[in-house]
């Protein structure tokens, strides 16, 4: 990761924050995006000279155009993305989900990955590379796990399917997309959605048992690498199996 410049979204705490301090240990220049300011800049400190922490919300396209001027500024273009903010939602059957947590979930989840892309495409054509990592998750594949809602299930699918168009759309332009979908990881969020570390989901796995956030960050470091010179398009299962029954 030599001379990348990343920009990680949802980066002060789980996932986000996994991939932000696999990346420093690799040698990028990262700018971890996030609302949760104290956590993202107790995190920024943390990794040193080669992080900065942006105050950022997904859903707003303003605040991606500040994000990426303030990061190039920092450390010259950017040539990672890393889309992984994102959000549960009720855990509501379809008919019982409001119309306003619906339009919550896809905000961020869906128009926050459309923007993030939009914002930082610019900046990898003029480098004449890049490689955007979009985090949609096993739900994002099949719905058949019970939990998410509708909304999520749709903002997730959605991703896959931006994935792959942009990453048509920008081949010729050296440009890489990829989707990442993990399963069961330890996360805040999915503690917070089980209120357990794992609970039924265990016998659901077939490697039985929950991930390390850092088993998602060593594969989205690998396609965020010029090591996946090859992959675009595709999408990555980090599932332990679960979508193989």
């Amino acid at each position: 990761m030599e001379g990348k410049v990343a920009l990680i979204t949802g980066a002060s705490r789980g996932m986000g924050a996994s991939h932000a301090r696999t990346f420093i240990e690799h040698g990028a220049h990262v700018v971890l995006a996030d609302i949760s300011d104290e956590a993202g800049e107790k995190l920024a400190a943390e990794l040193g000279p080669n992080a900065l922490f942006v105050h950022h919300d997904v859903t707003d396209p303003a605040s991606w155009t500040a994000t990426v001027a303030r990061g190039i500024e920092a450390f010259g273009d950017i040539n990672v993305l890393v889309n992984n903010a994102g959000v549960l939602g009720p855990l509501a059957k379809t008919a019982e989900l409001t119309e306003e947590d619906y339009r919550k979930v896809c905000r961020i989840n869906q128009d926050g990955v459309f923007f993030g892309m939009k914002a930082v495409l610019p900046s990898m054509e003029r480098v004449g590379i890049g490689s955007i990592v979009n985090i949609s998750s096993i739900a994002g594949i099949a719905a058949n796990y019970g939990f998410p809602s509708l909304a999520y299930v749709a903002s997730k699918f959605a991703v896959r399917g931006m994935t792959k168009a942009t990453a048509i759309e920008y081949g010729s332009k050296n440009i890489r997309v990829n989707s990442v979908h993990p399963g069961f990881i330890q996360t805040p969020m999915m503690v917070e959605a089980t209120n357990e570390e794992g609970g039924d989901a265990l016998a659901e796995i077939p490697l039985g048992r929950i991930a390390d956030p850092v088993e998602v960050s060593n594969l989205v470091l690998f396609l965020a690498s010029d090591e996946s010179s090859y992959i675009t398009g595709s999408e990555h299962l980090v599932d332990a199996g679960m979508l193989a029954h």
